[in-house]
């Protein structure tokens, strides 16, 4: 079953931001809470294990090959369509 992860903000976050909304900030100010910020959302990351990363990896390169395969056969499809119906450019005659 899968888990239900739901991103609602935590009063403190609410109260800070409303705090700092409330205070003017200088332009050095803003970019130390954008920073501050940044850092506590990169803290919330988390990172694939060795092996979830390769498991990853080879379902997106299978995507990619798939999706290569029905491209490429939609474009040979059509390029035989379009040589049928207009002819292979020779002049008959």
């Amino acid at each position: 079953m899968a888990r239900r992860i739901v991103d609602e903000p935590s009063e403190d976050v609410v109260a800070n931001a409303k705090r700092d909304r409330a205070e003017r900030r200088n332009p050095f100010g803003r970019v130390l809470l954008f920073l501050r910020q940044v850092i506590n959302e990169l803290r919330k990351v988390v990172t694939p294990t060795r092996k979830e990363l390769f498991s990853f990896t080879g379902v997106v390169l299978g995507f990619v090959v798939v999706m290569m395969l029905l491209v490429s056969g939609l474009d040979y499809g059509i390029g035989w369509l379009v040589s049928l119906v207009f002819g292979n450019g020779t002049v008959a005659g």
